[in-house]
């Protein structure tokens, strides 16, 4: 499932007022999960989730890229997009 949400600009770096698209999978009891996602034209690609939480409207997910980068994702369960929360350099990030 690809989605689109509108990012805030809270975080480590300054983020805009743009869109991300999110690659989603939609696990065995529905739940959805980032694989991918696109920001600024940069695909990036998921290796690991290093920890998820839920509230009742949202489930947030902090996750590890291909590029070395943190990222912080919140699905809004009531409306069904994604958001760009919280981005930062790991030790490893370019």
């Amino acid at each position: 499932m690809i989605n689109s949400g509108r990012l805030f600009a809270q975080g480590y770096w300054s983020m805009d007022r743009s869109y991300i698209n999110v690659e989603a999978f939609a696990g065995a009891k529905g739940e959805e999960t980032p694989r991918a996602f696109t920001h600024d034209g940069n695909r990036r690609t998921v290796t690991e989730i290093v920890t998820r939480w839920y509230t009742e409207t949202h489930c947030y997910f902090r996750l590890q890229t291909d590029d070395g980068h943190r990222f912080v994702l919140r699905y809004d369960l009531d409306n069904l997009v994604w958001e760009l929360v919280m981005g930062e350099m790991t030790d490893g990030g370019t």
